[in-house]
């Protein structure tokens, strides 16, 4: 198939030739005026122009592999646009999320694998069945019983070679250790697998401390590392039970410390000397002046 041909095509039609329906004459004033399905068309047709003949050279050339660390970025860009706040900066970073989305379904396209409005219809599909109590005759509680429907709804539907789901599948092994963790945990503790509270959570921890302690005395690094990752994916235990995010806990401390971190590094310029030029006392102190200036209440780590 060649590249440039539009994405608005039904299941399995990937290998009909289509034509490129992209307006050229389109304005973003023009637009905005219509409905978010025919922007999506747009975009799709749009971004089949890119790809296409006469389009950008540089898009022409891109592979899944090559776009990999884009889409990484981006989404990594929309999550700190949402921590922010700010409406016209998360409304431009799920722009650049859904591009990429866009552009991985061009390439399938081309390569004659799937379609977007294929990628539309399983993810329509998925959302209907796994919700019963919305699209059919089912009925539950809470949110929390919502929840653990979806799970053995999912559990229920197989592999495509009809082998069982884990209870713990869906869990990238590419995400952030934390947030692995904390997913993993939640999934276990949908099927039962859990502490009764997070007091019991925390003894736990309490225990992989004194067993890290033992292995630091007795210098095994391979024992170390281990029971300094259990220690860690305890405290992950910890802070889900009492309802807290513990990835964003520790991005929360690392920009804290950072924060702190460059105000010593001021002090120091403004004295006249380098951080690596001054005392431990000099820089303890610094450490705690850019502490006592934080209003009470803000999120921070100490040292």
């Amino acid at each position: 198939m060649e590249g440039g041909q539009s994405l608005a095509c039904g299941p399995k039609s990937f290998k009909e030739p289509t034509p490129l329906v992209y307006n050229a004459l389109a304005t973003s004033g023009s637009l905005m005026a219509d409905s978010a399905g025919a922007l999506f068309e747009a975009l799709l047709s749009l971004m089949g122009r890119l790809r296409g003949e006469g389009g950008c050279p540089w898009d022409r050339e891109q592979t899944r592999a090559s776009l990999k660390p884009y889409l990484i970025e981006e989404t990594y860009e929309a999550l700190e646009a949402l921590g922010e706040g700010r409406t016209d900066h998360i409304v431009e970073e799920l722009g650049d999320v859904l591009f990429q989305v866009v552009f991985h379904c061009q390439i399938a396209q081309e390569q004659g694998e799937f379609t977007m409005a294929e990628v539309l219809h399983g993810v329509l599909q998925k959302m209907t069945s796994r919700h019963p109590h919305v699209f059919a005759n089912t009925q539950v509680a809470d949110a929390r019983e919502a929840l653990s429907q979806w799970e053995r709804i999912k559990r229920a539907e197989g592999h495509g070679d009809g082998s069982p789901r884990s209870a713990l599948e869906g869990v990238p092994q590419s995400l952030p250790a934390l947030l692995r963790a904390q997913r993993l945990q939640e999934k276990a503790g949908r099927v039962g697998f859990d502490w009764p509270t997070w007091r019991q959570a925390w003894s736990k921890v309490r225990e992989e401390m004194a067993e890290t302690d033992e292995a630091v005395a007795a210098g095994d690094a391979a024992r170390i590392r281990a029971e300094i990752g259990d220690l860690l994916f305890s405290l992950v235990n910890v802070a889900r039970l009492l309802e807290i995010d513990a990835e964003d806990s520790l991005r929360k401390a690392a920009d804290t410390f950072t924060r702190r971190f460059k105000e010593v590094e001021a002090a120091m310029r403004a004295e006249g000397r380098q951080v690596d030029e001054a005392s431990a006392e000099d820089l303890d102190r610094e450490w705690e002046a850019a502490k006592s200036r934080e209003a009470p209440g803000r999120d921070g780590t100490g040292r």
